[in-house]
């Protein structure tokens, strides 16, 4: 239940540059003149149209994709990075000339908070619209919080309390239905605490009963909002099919180890 977790993920950290390998990634171009001062303000380098031939990668051309991955998982575009620039940098560091400085680190987490931010715009957007089309179709409920449910096959046993554990089978897609997690996918039900989930689901769940299958619009504020998983991309709605195989309290907490008592004086 990794993309169910209620805990947050920092998008605008550096963790994305902690290896310094990775900046090896802009070795494909370093044989590129390097960027004039002032390179906030240089254009992007355009786009490159040619393709590696198949099964002819080099290790320099890998590792950019490495690089371009992970940097596409934060929001950030093509547009965005100047190549000529990036080059540069990883010639300069892996020569010695330069080393990552606290405005390197400045620089790195604006890109990517701003990239988060503007992504996570369009995507609220993108949600707001959907769901006030969406909240008009037939047997679709929408909840005070702003959760829409559909029941796909009505349950008959009882419904799980807010601190029950579930057990359930699910899928979970975004918008244009790119599946990014499944209980299939890890082998089986997945199970679970219902208070230690997203919103979304801690309150959707808590909507069925046993042996129910309901599907679930989770807008971004019940979901993870802008700090998404790299595989959910910031400020997107979430969408579920969910059926509820069984519901249990929950183990208690294990007891504290007691502390030990102070020895009784010795005998006079």
């Amino acid at each position: 239940m990794r993309l169910l977790a209620s805990r947050r993920h920092g998008r605008t950290s550096i963790r994305l540059f902690a290896v310094l390998p990775v900046l090896c990634a802009g070795l494909a171009l370093a044989q590129q003149p390097p960027a004039p001062a002032g390179d906030a303000a240089a254009a992007p380098a355009k786009k490159s149209t040619a393709k590696a031939a198949p099964g002819a990668r080099s290790p320099s051309y890998s590792l950019g994709v490495s690089m371009g991955t992970q940097l596409k998982s934060s929001a950030v575009t093509a547009e965005s990075i100047n190549a000529t620039a990036l080059a540069a940098g990883v010639k300069d560091a892996l020569s010695g000339k330069a080393e990552l400085s606290d405005e390197d680190r400045q620089n790195i987490t604006k890109l990517i908070s701003t990239a988060n931010a503007s992504a996570g715009e369009a995507n609220h957007r993108a949600a707001a619209a959907f769901l006030a089309e969406n909240g008009k179709k037939a047997g679709v409920v929408t909840t005070a919080s702003g959760l829409q449910y559909k029941v796909l096959t009505p349950g008959s046993g009882a419904a799980p309390n807010p601190t029950d554990e579930v057990t359930v089978n699910y899928k979970g897609s975004l918008m244009n239905g790119t599946v990014f997690d499944s209980s299939e996918k890890h082998g089986g039900p997945a199970h679970f605490p219902l208070n230690r989930v997203i919103p979304g689901w801690s309150e959707g769940v808590g909507l069925m009963k046993t042996g129910a299958k309901y599907q679930f619009w989770v807008p971004p504020h019940l979901a993870y909002d802008l700090h998404s998983p790299p595989d959910i991309p910031p400020g997107s709605l979430l969408v579920f099919e969910v059926e509820l195989l069984s519901a249990k309290a929950a183990p208690a907490p294990a007891a504290p180890m007691p502390t030990p008592s102070q020895p009784p004086p010795p005998a006079k």
